[in-house]
């Protein structure tokens, strides 16, 4: 019993032990773990505070989550970034693949340029004669009766009765008769019949003979083709008259016209290689002997002939043709080029986006560069790359808009920092009493220049979207005289017209830009439609001309545009639309103030 005893004690007293060293003995190693678990936690708070921004104002940036003060959706974590600078935008592997990044290398080489000319096929100038007539007289006989008849040099053409040449034969026979008391008059004779081209072998058979010709013939001067008989027999002509033209078609003559801007890549020598339509898949080669030196001042395009060898006839005169030419400039040996997609124009600036390859992330450099000549799909590129550096060339609107959404330095905002945005993009319909979203600022507006993409843009869409141009002019007529009926089927007709646009055949830049600017359209222009009233209808009209106008600035039209500006509108903020007149009818006040506004530029 006693033992047993001892036992236990032994055992609480163990227990006991072992639980002071677990909560005593323990202390001073789990508080230093604990401790330096929480300052590592606190300094990696530190290090990632995430910033919060809206997706549609990104000029809104917190350091909590929320909502957006101005359009009042939810706020979102900016990822941070690993770029050194405002001029640098990282983006993830995944969002590089699903906004089909592509990247190319600048490449230095002899730039070439394919120029298309239109010209059509002439006859060699220098190979294109016309018979005349020496001598006064009647034609007795044709032996070319039609156009088109070929003919060797020395053949007879006609036969010509000249009762003038027939007095100057007489006259010759008379001085041959006193030759030897007055040569003089044998010599004069002699040279009167040479002056009307009668060959020595002519003027010496009618010596020999002593008898008058009364008919002479006329004879090719070169072998060829008869593109012209003036004459039909019994005709009388005239010292000088054309008998005939007859060209040498086994050499021609290509015209072509070029434009101003590529006449610096054309030479002579240069060699054209052209097609004709009556020989569809034949290509002929012929080579650049004359640049006309001086500009049409209707066309402005200047002359330039190639010759082209033609022995067996199949180029004939004023046939058309399509030409072109590979050139390459001289004095652009190792330029620089990189592609027209790589390539953001804001007015004057143009702006490139460098990869950066020392960044694990896919990290792009806003970068300003300076460009040359046009070379085809290139531009050549005089300041601020260098060979060997990367540059976007599909995606770099995506990556733009990155750079915007961040606020670095983008198309928008060359300095950095967050683009303005001037208008509500946001998905949702404002609810009544809030806020319309402003326009741009009249200065931004005007200055903003985008992208000529006219030459870019499908000829089908261009038919449908002049079709909306259109359904928007008549919607500003029925703006300007008030009337909501009309206003209303104006208004249906314009969205129809944008519903019908198919912006699946856009390609490159026009398509990015279409998709950039669409929805804000459809979006007011719906609005536009389902206001009741006519100050509700011009409220959404104002909006729906700001994206409508660069669209057709970007894009082109049927007919000349004016934009104008009324500083009074938009609670006098401002704002613009198109119009078809120069004459000032304000959509936005009507017959109230009908002349208020101003031109501020016009779209040819």
């Amino acid at each position: 019993m006693n033992k047993k005893m001892i036992y236990v004690g032994l055992g609480f007293l163990a227990a006991g032990l072992l639980l002071g060293w677990l909560f005593f003995g323990g202390t001073s190693e789990s508080s230093a773990t604990t401790e330096n678990q929480l300052e590592e936690a606190h300094a990696h708070e530190e290090g990632e505070s995430e910033i919060w921004t809206c997706a549609m104002h990104p000029q809104i940036r917190q350091e909590e989550p929320g909502n957006c003060p101005i359009c009042g959706m939810e706020l979102i974590p900016v990822k941070a970034s690993a770029a050194v600078n405002d001029s640098e935008i990282q983006m993830s592997e995944a969002a590089a693949r699903i906004a089909d990044i592509q990247t190319v290398t600048v490449k230095a080489g002899s730039p070439t340029k394919e120029i298309y000319l239109t010209g059509r096929v002439t006859a060699d100038e220098r190979n294109v004669s016309a018979v005349t007539a020496r001598f006064p007289g009647r034609i007795e006989k044709l032996f070319v009766n039609f156009t088109g008849q070929e003919v060797r040099r020395g053949e007879r053409l006609a036969s010509i009765y000249s009762p003038e040449l027939v007095q100057a034969q007489k006259e010759l026979l008379e001085a041959v008769r006193f030759k030897e008391t007055n040569p003089s008059f044998l010599e004069a004779a002699v040279r009167k019949l040479k002056q009307w081209d009668l060959t020595d072998t002519q003027i010496q058979n009618i010596q020999e003979n002593g008898k008058v010709q009364y008919n002479f013939d006329i004879y090719s001067t070169q072998s060829g083709t008869v593109t012209s008989r003036n004459i039909s027999e019994g005709d009388y002509v005239g010292e000088g008259q054309p008998l005939f033209d007859i060209a040498n078609l086994n050499k021609v003559w290509v015209l072509y016209d070029a434009y101003e801007r590529d006449l610096a890549w054309i030479k002579k020598g240069d060699n054209v290689s052209f097609s004709v339509p009556s020989m569809p898949g034949q290509r002929f080669t012929s080579t650049v002997t004359f640049i006309d030196p001086v500009i049409n001042p209707q066309t402005r395009v200047a002359l330039v002939r190639t010759e082209v060898d033609n022995p067996k006839g199949k180029l004939k005169p004023d046939m058309f043709a399509q030409g072109v030419i590979n050139s390459e400039l001289d004095n652009l040996e190792n330029a620089l080029v990189i592609p027209k997609s790589s390539i953001l124009w804001t007015g004057k600036r143009a702006i490139v986006y460098l990869k950066r390859p020392e960044f694990e992330e896919p990290t792009f450099e806003f970068r300003e560069v300076v460009l040359g000549p046009e070379a085809g799909d290139l531009y050549v590129v005089t300041e601020g790359l260098e060979a060997g550096d990367e540059v976007v060339a599909n995606g770099v609107f995506k990556v733009d808009a990155a750079a915007q959404l961040q606020g670095k330095r983008s198309m928008m905002s060359p300095e950095g920092g967050p683009a303005m945005t001037g208008h509500n993009h946001g998905g949702t319909e404002m609810e009544e009493g809030d806020d319309m979203p402003e326009q741009t600022k009249t200065s931004e507006f005007v200055q903003g220049n985008v992208m000529d993409m006219s030459n870019d843009v499908p000829k089908a869409f261009k038919k449908q979207f002049n079709e909306v141009i259109d359904a928007y002019l008549e919607l500003k007529e029925g703006l300007v005289r008030g009337n909501l009926d009309e206003t209303q089927e104006s208004s249906t007709q314009l969205l129809s017209a944008l519903d019908k646009l198919d912006g699946k055949v856009l390609s490159g830049h026009a398509k990015d830009f279409w998709e950039e600017k669409k929805n804000f359209l459809f979006k007011h222009t719906k609005l536009c439609k389902q206001a009741n009233t006519i100050e509700g209808k011009r409220e959404n009209f104002i909006f729906l001309s700001q994206p409508l106008i660069k669209i057709v600035e970007a894009f082109g039209a049927n007919q000349k545009l004016y934009v104008n500006f009324c500083p009074m509108a938009n609670n006098n903020k401002g704002a613009y639309w198109l119009s078809n007149s120069e004459e000032i009818r304000n959509p936005f006040f009507g017959e109230a103030m009908l002349t208020c506004g101003e031109v501020k530029s016009v779209i040819n």
